[in-house]
């Protein structure tokens, strides 16, 4: 219920705007324990909830939600204290489109991730030639994130979506998924040697793949010393649209959609082969498919192999996952979709994870099914994303059709035409709605926290000491501050109107208190106890130094202080024996010469920069039905540069990369 209808209610006469927003606040503190994140649109009958998983008889209270009730609340960088929308090129999973922020907005009650066809010409890297290239893309569509903002370690996530376009037809890949907070989607460099890692033992064999392993006696950056972190990622939903008919090794037929848990370190010998149910010798005691719903093991994706140089650099990612059959009202009603995550402690034992879809169990796991590597069951601070990817991994032809060779897709060109999946192109613009996004975490319990940097997990300083990681280049800065106010208006109504904001009398909106962004549409979101990083004092007076380096700092000063005395000791015995005396203008023999402004001649000014440019080796092996591109890993190859060379410029080229994040799910 809104927060006009309830002063109307409550009052029985119309609030005034300032009014309005103290009862927002108001309601915001009384409705939860943790109310900072939760949307005051969120009805009462959903502050707290039960638990399907048998036997967990806690109450689950709000701790976040977002109702995409408030019309046209737009997520670029700046905009929303909630989410965040990409502006970037997609470099993972040989994905096939471009995300803009353009192509998410929220729309009678729902937030709206629109599939269309534009171009977009980026600045890419040819990995043959070594040089800078201009790429072309000609979808476009969107990817909402969390992080950094909104995370969260354990409890109940829970999403009410319709999938875009038509069951029938494959190609377009929606994802609700979670990621751990030290690895940012799409940017690659947050991922290299930090996803999927869920894993907090000391292991020589892992230690050069693990960035922050258990061997380490000393941590930077706030990290505790011999502690394990990652970024292991937890897949809510991602659909598979296409043909009916049966597929190898699973009663599972297209349309489904795929549940998942990818960590690391992932099973070294004897794994399961793509395609093939996996051998009972692997382990599977707490590992269950519901009965109620169609579902199954996914066989076509059990992680993938992260390839580098030198070889002890490689790693090896798990994924654990289930498909589920649906039907064409998946595609047109909104279904609700749920995981029920319980993690780890903090020496990572325990825990679960259990994927619900309609209230209906889908797939579960215990922490039991991780014992053949050690890894455990997610601890980390997460965050929430939802996009819509098109990749030619996903849902396209596998093998390339007879007479393609696939070098390139574009709808309504001839050339490129015969790789796409029957009626791909009819199935664009497509559009994934949400209708909500709540999570819930159990009252009183040590194990659930919010926040992205907290004081068992931080990320903080690590994030701030790597910040180039998490951004695009030219960026100043990975986020920027949430704008509150000074989009352009005309009336109050642009500006949220009744209690959001005014339009001011120089045509800027004003917000009202509790409210935020350039048009004042998005309520303010904040962690009701944030954990603060107090960043070490490195001032002079408070450095201490080795006694061995203060003793030789001690020596060459005095060192120093001797050879200053023995050079003014020897000019003045020189002075003495020579009769040196100092020359004046007065002295004989010398002649006062005019100043003279000397030659000036121009200096040749010559500088050169030398880029070096990081290239990840990734080994995706293809299956037929789905991809180990359905993760955070990718193939090709890639590598930055700073070098500028105009769009203009650049070759025209399709370029192969290779990242370690996935679909990504930088």
């Amino acid at each position: 219920m809104s927060s006009s209808k309830i002063c109307v209610r409550v009052l029985s006469l119309p609030c005034p705007p300032f009014l309005l927003a103290a009862l927002v606040l108001v309601l915001r503190d009384k409705m939860s324990v943790h109310a900072g994140w939760v949307d005051a649109d969120t009805p009462s009958k959903y502050y707290n909830i039960s638990a399907l998983t048998k036997g967990d008889n806690r109450n689950f209270q709000l701790v976040f939600s977002d109702e995409f009730e408030v019309e046209n609340r737009t997520f670029d960088d700046g905009h929303d204290p909630k989410w965040t929308a990409l502006n970037k090129n997609d470099y993972t999973n040989d994905a096939l489109h471009y995300y803009s922020s353009d192509n998410v907005r929220t729309s009678n009650g729902v937030l709206n991730i629109t599939t269309d066809f534009r171009e977009n010409t980026f600045k890419a890297f040819d990995e043959d030639t070594k040089k800078p290239v201009a790429e072309t893309k000609h979808i476009q569509t969107a990817m909402v994130q969390g992080w950094n903002k909104f995370c969260f370690t354990g409890g109940i996530v829970e999403f009410r979506a319709k999938l875009p376009g038509e069951p029938q037809i494959g190609g377009l890949w929606p994802a609700l998924w979670l990621l751990g907070n030290l690895a940012r989607a799409t940017y690659v460099g947050s991922s290299d040697y930090m996803w999927p890692w869920s894993f907090n033992k000391c292991d020589p064999k892992t230690r050069t793949s693990q960035e922050i392993d258990a061997c380490s006696k000393v941590h930077h950056y706030g990290l505790e010393s011999m502690v394990g972190r990652g970024a292991p990622e937890i897949d809510v939903l991602e659909a598979m649209g296409g043909e009916k008919g049966p597929l190898p090794n699973t009663p599972i037929e297209r349309p489904y959609f795929s549940t998942s848990l990818q960590i690391s370190p992932g099973i070294r010998n004897n794994r399961p082969v793509l395609g093939e149910q996996p051998k009972k010798a692997i382990g599977m005691k707490e590992w269950s498919t519901g009965k109620k719903n169609q579902s199954a093991l996914n066989p076509f994706f059990y992680g993938v192999a992260l390839i580098h140089k030198p070889k002890s650099y490689t790693y090896q990612s798990d994924a654990l996952s289930s498909n589920m059959q649906i039907k064409k009202n998946f595609f047109e009603e909104h279904h609700t979709y749920r995981l029920e995550w319980e993690p780890s402690d903090l020496d990572g034992n325990g825990g679960y994870l259990k994927w619900f879809a309609d209230g209906d169990l889908i797939y579960g796991i215990g922490s039991s099914v991780l014992n053949i590597t050690g890894a455990q069951i997610p601890n980390e601070p997460m965050y929430i994303i939802m996009n819509t990817a098109v990749s030619s991994s996903w849902g396209f032809p596998k093998p390339c059709p007879l007479g393609c060779d696939c070098e390139c897709y574009e709808c309504f060109n001839p050339d490129c035409e015969c790789g796409l999946p029957p009626d791909f192109c009819s199935n664009i613009p497509g559009y994934f709605e949400i209708d909500h996004v709540r999570v819930y975490q159990a009252e009183g319990h040590d194990k659930h926290s919010v926040g992205c940097s907290t004081p068992s997990r931080p990320t903080e300083l690590f994030i701030k000491g790597h910040r180039k990681r998490y951004m695009n280049d030219g960026d100043r800065m990975p986020l920027l501050p949430i704008i509150t106010g000074g989009g352009v208006c005309q009336h109050d109504k642009d500006c949220g109107g009744d209690y959001h904001g005014s339009c001011s009398k120089k045509g800027f909106c004003t917000c009202n208190v509790g409210f935020t962004g350039p048009m004042c549409l998005a309520y303010v979101g904040f962690d009701d106890d944030p954990f603060i990083v107090t960043q070490p004092d490195i001032s002079a007076d408070s450095m201490m130094f080795p006694t061995a380096f203060t003793a030789v700092a001690v020596l060459l000063g005095i060192g120093l202080l001797l050879a200053i005395l023995l050079d003014v000791k020897g000019k003045v015995k020189l002075r003495k024996e020579y009769g040196y005396q100092q020359v004046s203008n007065n002295t004989p023999g010398c002649q006062q010469v005019p100043n003279e402004t000397p030659p000036t001649s121009p200096v040749p000014a010559s500088f050169k920069q030398t880029y070096n440019h990081a290239i990840i080796s990734l080994q995706n092996p293809q299956p037929i039905y789905q991809t180990p591109a359905a993760s955070y890993a990718v193939t090709g190859n890639v590598a930055g540069t700073n070098n500028y060379i105009p769009v203009q410029q650049m070759k025209k080229k399709v370029v192969a990369y290779c990242m370690i994040d996935g679909r990504l799910v930088d």
